[in-house]
């Protein structure tokens, strides 16, 4: 739950892997390189000296080759457990804020605290609108899919987006099938549910069209269901009567994809909501090279329709 002052930006997130590993992550140069940075970013190091008064000079490069120098200065550094540090300085400019991150065990996994300092409240609210519209936020979706797969050597693709509702309204939107119709296609396709059973092990069929000439069926399994918080399916594109089939514009799609949803109150009415996708069962190197290349894209396709929620809860009655 987030108890940010108006001044600052809160951050929560929890990893599956021990603090031990998510501080390395962060402080280690070889290894931050590999999810710093919002996607589609890389990152040189020129030095690091992580203690007090020390400093972490570096370059983010954009994917359009735009190159952003940085200077972090560290002001506390308590291994496993705090780092407190200056961000977003470089020769030319003071640094924009300072940010306290905490690390600590949850349940055997890794929470992660982070607040964004600015002087004032209006500062605070364009700098989120600034990172929002940079997608720097997805670093730390990047984080989860490394510790991931150094973990496990599982590929994921992990997204997180708070919304303005309460975890019950956020739920019914996840499952109500005259709901998930009107946000979740990509942006420019309507869906249509021909059947629709959101018990576990339930299956449903759906049509999708851009109504320009691009239409495709697809079905989807409820694995588990846990009302207000917890839902995993398998997703699959097929035909009308339900055969397999592949992505109608992109064959060497994974045929088979999982789909986990984790709904975490952050307020009252304020709820994060946390997409895993990942390829489930068997795949050829051709498909899963395929759905880690294709990241960005799907950053690009959860975002449009996460858009398309934020404007549903805006009309729809709780």
């Amino acid at each position: 739950m987030s108890n940010s002052k108006p001044n600052e930006i809160a951050i929560s997130r929890i990893y599956d892997a021990p603090i031990e590993a998510v501080w390395d992550a962060w402080t280690d140069v070889s290894q931050v390189a590999r999810w710093w940075g919002p996607r589609g970013f890389k990152l040189t190091t020129h030095s690091k000296d992580l203690r007090p008064g020390g400093h972490w000079s570096y370059t983010m490069h954009g994917p359009d080759g735009t190159d952003y120098e940085n200077r972090t200065f560290y002001h506390e550094v308590e291994p496993y457990a705090k780092l407190v540090y200056d961000h977003g300085a470089n020769d030319d400019r003071p640094p924009l804020f300072r940010v306290t991150v905490l690390f600590s065990e949850d349940d055997g996994k890794t929470r992660m605290d982070m607040t964004m300092a600015l002087d004032t409240a209006e500062q605070a609210r364009q700098m989120h609108q600034f990172i929002r519209q940079a997608n720097g936020y997805s670093t730390w979706d990047r984080l989860a899919e490394y510790l991931a797969k150094e973990s496990s050597g599982r590929e994921q693709f992990v997204i997180n987006r708070t919304f303005d509702a309460s975890i019950e309204r956020m739920f019914e939107m996840w499952t109500k099938p005259e709901h998930l119709a009107q946000w979740l296609p990509p942006t420019g396709f309507t869906m249509e549910f021909l059947q629709s059973k959101t018990e576990a092990k339930g299956t449903s069929l759906y049509f999708m069209t851009n109504g320009k000439g691009v239409e495709f069926y697809g079905r989807k399994r409820i694995l588990e269901s846990r009302e207000p918080a917890y839902l995993v399916y398998i997703q699959q594109f097929c035909d009308k009567d339900e055969n397999i089939a592949r992505h109608p514009l992109a064959p060497t799609w994974p045929e088979t994809m999982l789909t986990t949803v984790q709904l975490t109150e952050e307020g009252p009415n304020r709820t994060r909501v946390t997409v895993t996708w990942e390829v489930y069962g068997e795949a050829t190197r051709e498909e899963l090279e395929m759905f880690i290349q294709s990241r960005a894209g799907m950053t690009q396709g959860w975002t449009g329709s996460f858009d398309k929620l934020d404007t549903l809860l805006a009309t729809v009655d709780a």
